[in-house]
């Protein structure tokens, strides 16, 4: 397992699982909203690769605490997992703003798909 240096991001470190697009996670899934949630493939495989990374990362993280190694190297690791976290983050409220946001107006049902996502982010902000 190799640890980011501190000037590198988690994205630089090798997936330590494949995650086969045909998984159940690939499928087509449904929220209690009102609407089918449906990715691309392609978009949902390369969230699922960067969640394998900083998976990854956390394992090398819970090493570098085994090993006893400095403080200062350990917090500047999670700080680099949280980084991975945000930016994984913004990609998925970008494409559900793109994608589910825009097929709710579409669909006339933009009022709840909105109410959804303020719910959502009232979680997720701090």
């Amino acid at each position: 397992m190799a640890i980011a240096k501190p000037n590198r991001s988690s994205e630089d470190i090798a997936p330590t699982s494949a995650i086969s697009p045909s998984s159940p996670a690939a499928a087509p899934h449904t929220h209690d909203a009102p609407h089918a949630h449906v990715h691309d493939p392609e978009s949902l495989q390369r969230i699922l690769n960067r969640f394998a990374r900083i998976e990854g990362h956390i394992r090398g993280i819970k090493t570098m605490i085994q090993e006893s190694r400095p403080c200062p190297d350990v917090l500047v690791q999670i700080a680099a997992v949280r980084g991975a976290l945000d930016r994984v983050a913004r990609i998925i409220l970008d494409e559900h703003l793109s994608e589910c946001v825009t097929r709710a107006s579409q669909e006339g049902n933009i009022e709840a798909e909105i109410e959804e996502l303020k719910a959502a982010l009232d979680r997720f902000l701090p």
